[in-house]
């Protein structure tokens, strides 16, 4: 299960060679509608952080996901006419347009949404409304179900999956064998808020959800299901998006449990609730637990482990979504919080507390740490934020 990285990149090769490459043409509809679907321009604010054409944005976003598919020497080139726009792909499988196309079907429906949310006072002068663009549109080995994107995603980076969160879950998919460059294939974003805001507005964003419902619920129908018809598991993170699954299907879902919902009829999503993956900092800052340092080490190191083995599972069902989702849960949980739970000590330690391997080595092997270690799998008591 753990060596995700191998099986996954001889099914990418076998299915980059299984079709016809071809030159497509798809056209991306008129001017205004390609503006307000790729946030255009995306970092202007009196000076354009990058000075892009609209034409040059949405080449920049197609090549990401090109480049994120498997095909590297794939290109693309986009061209406006009368007030019409059009994306030429050489290189790529002659049905590369669908999920593309589905996708800004679905991002009509987002727009649609904020701007009802505008009509009724209730958008920020400081947020954008911003697409998953960018992401693996056809090679895709699993999605993650997120609150909203951060606005630098946007106005700096121009990329969905630069930020902190990301960042930090694809470095625990690689710790859990996914190679790194494989790691976008797994991480198919969608974000029940599709809009790029800054970090501290989640509680504001939880009012805008009902906004959106038709555009969450055709996002999830799409991207759960790949164009060979598979299922694809979810990873729901954070206490507002598992709150969210139950609404809009019904099942709780916990941190590390398990829910099956059925968006497409006849096709069944394994769903693991998880953290936020950018919870831990917040369960371990010593000033969420009256500055006591071994306290907040003990919650970060519950959390630690929570992520691991969430992390662990998607990488496992990614690679094999014919896998059983409770058995593959079991072995990741048993991996990180028992068997490995001494390595799963030393990476909070590293990448958390930014220790040295030598100093995390040591801090785990002594009191009152080492205790610690024996209680990974007790329930989290500390409030989640609204991440």
């Amino acid at each position: 299960m753990l060596k995700a990285s191998a099986l996954v990149t001889a099914m990418s090769a076998l299915a980059l060679t299984g079709v016809a490459h071809a030159d497509i043409q798809i056209d991306l509809g008129s001017t205004p509608r390609v503006t307000q679907l790729f946030a255009y321009p995306n970092n202007c604010n009196v000076i354009c952080f990058r000075n892009w054409t609209l034409e040059q944005t949405v080449e920049h976003y197609l090549t990401q996901s090109l480049q994120r598919d498997g095909y590297t020497k794939a290109t693309v080139k986009v061209t406006a006419d009368n007030q019409q726009v059009f994306a030429t792909l050489k290189g790529v499988p002659d049905n590369y347009d669908q999920p593309l196309t589905q996708l800004l079907n679905a991002g009509d429906l987002a727009y649609k949404g904020a701007s009802q949310l505008n009509t009724d006072g209730k958008w920020a002068y400081n947020w954008y409304l911003f697409l998953p663009l960018g992401m693996a549109l056809e090679n895709r080995r699993s999605v993650e179900l997120l609150h909203f994107p951060p606005d630098y995603s946007l106005t700096q980076a121009q990329d969905y999956l630069r930020s902190a969160t990301t960042d930090r879950w694809a470095a625990l998919l690689t710790t859990n064998g996914v190679a790194a460059e494989q790691t976008p294939g797994y991480q198919t974003i969608i974000d029940i808020a599709p809009i790029a805001a800054p970090a501290t507005a989640g509680s504001d964003l939880e009012g805008t959800y009902s906004y959106f419902q038709d555009y969450q619920t055709t996002m999830v129908k799409q991207v759960t299901q790949n164009l060979a018809g598979q299922t694809l598991p979810m990873v729901a993170f954070g206490a507002p998006v598992r709150n969210w699954i139950k609404t809009q299907y019904g099942p709780t879902v916990g941190v590390l449990g398990l829910a099956t919902i059925s968006p497409n009829p006849g096709k069944n999503v394994p769903v693991l609730g998880a953290n936020h993956p950018s919870y831990i900092w917040y369960a371990a800052d010593p000033a969420n637990h009256g500055n006591n340092q071994q306290q907040a080490d003990e919650a970060g190191l519950k959390v630690m482990g929570q992520d691991l083995s969430a992390a662990c599972w998607q990488a496992g069902m990614g690679s094999n979504t014919k896998a059983d989702p409770q058995a593959t849960l079991s072995a990741c949980m048993q991996k990180w919080q028992v068997t490995d739970k001494v390595q799963t000590c030393e990476l909070f330690y590293t990448t958390v507390r930014k220790d040295t391997p030598e100093q995390a080595k040591e801090k785990c092997a002594t009191p009152p740490v080492s205790k610690v270690l024996n209680t990974l799998k007790a329930p989290m008591a500390l409030p989640e934020s609204s991440l």
